[in-house]
């Protein structure tokens, strides 16, 4: 029996179709209205106007059958809504962090992958964590969609029903690589979860320069990778020598503590030509000078 890729999806397209039916029927029906309209009171046929007097019935009818019609759809949909709230006590916990522009998956264990893989028909609690701007999280053949807020400890659960390998998309643009912040979910036996949990390593711990990079959404506008952002790559960035434009002139200078340093607090100072002003805002009070001097040792590092 076919049951849909999550436990949700019968209840959700239930009542979108439900929704289409009744907007599909209104839609017939004040189209033919129009139409006849059209006809039957047209200018040939009724060459001079006459005042139609207001009907008191007409007017309960048009305002009784939308509330009905509302509340009708409203009910279905919070029966279709609220199981999406309760999470089982047995459901796996898994925590995804969003950054721009991609998702990672932290499993039981500190152990972390870039793809999510779930054990079938296991109800699984997805605990949702932005690292810099809003991301939403969704899995449309899931039925599932929840913003991923700073802040705000989101959240969303399922039951994974159907072998196979299923998108995620992030539904809120977040940059402008927003178009590239997409994996998968591979839903599989539990005996192949396991397995592949068991091999899944560690997550290492991250050079502290670039937590507080990512901490303070650095890396949406600097890539680490040497393409080419909203500003100048990391990647091989410390000891380079670069044309600014300092108070509307060109000037070479030498990308070290001091130019990175200045950057971080005054960024419009010194600005690489080809990007604009007015982009960064200053990190002044934000970023302290300790944690600037491990930024500066951790851009040391990316060759």
């Amino acid at each position: 029996m076919y049951t849909g890729a999550s436990n949700f999806v019968e209840g959700v397209d239930w009542v979108f179709k439900l929704l289409f039916g009744i907007s599909f029927f209104f839609l017939l029906l004040i189209t033919a209205t129009m139409v006849y309209f059209v006809v039957r009171y047209n200018r040939k046929s009724h060459p001079k106007a006459i005042q139609v007097k207001d009907s008191t019935a007409l007017e309960i009818i048009w305002i009784t059958i939308p509330i009905v019609i509302v509340l009708f759809l409203f009910y279905f949909g919070y029966a279709a809504f609220q199981p999406m709230i309760w999470v089982p006590k047995n459901a796996m916990q898994v925590k995804v962090i969003g950054r721009m522009w991609q998702w990672s998956f932290e499993y039981p264990g500190s152990k972390v992958a870039t793809e999510l893989v779930l054990p079938l028909n296991n109800p699984v609690k997805l605990n949702l964590h932005s690292e810099d701007v809003i991301h939403g999280f969704s899995i449309p053949a899931f039925r599932v969609k929840e913003d991923v807020v700073p802040g705000k400890n989101n959240y969303m659960w399922f039951t994974p029903q159907q072998i196979g390998e299923y998108e995620i998309f992030c539904t809120a643009y977040c940059g402008v690589r927003h178009s590239y912040m997409g994996t998968k979910v591979r839903v599989v036996t539990p005996r192949e979860f396991y397995t592949w949990l068991k091999a899944l390593k560690v997550a290492s711990a991250e050079p502290i320069g670039l937590v507080i990079l990512k901490k303070n959404a650095c890396i949406g506008c600097h890539s680490l990778d040497g393409s080419r952002l909203v500003s100048v790559t990391f990647k091989g960035l410390y000891g380079k020598m670069e044309t600014v434009a300092t108070n509307g002139a060109e000037r070479k200078v030498k990308v070290d503590d001091e130019y990175i340093t200045s950057s971080i607090y005054d960024p419009d100072k010194d600005v690489v030509m080809g990007f604009s002003k007015g982009v960064m805002k200053p990190y002044q009070g934000i970023i302290k000078d300790d944690e600037t001097k491990k930024i500066i040792e951790y851009l040391k590092t990316l060759k």
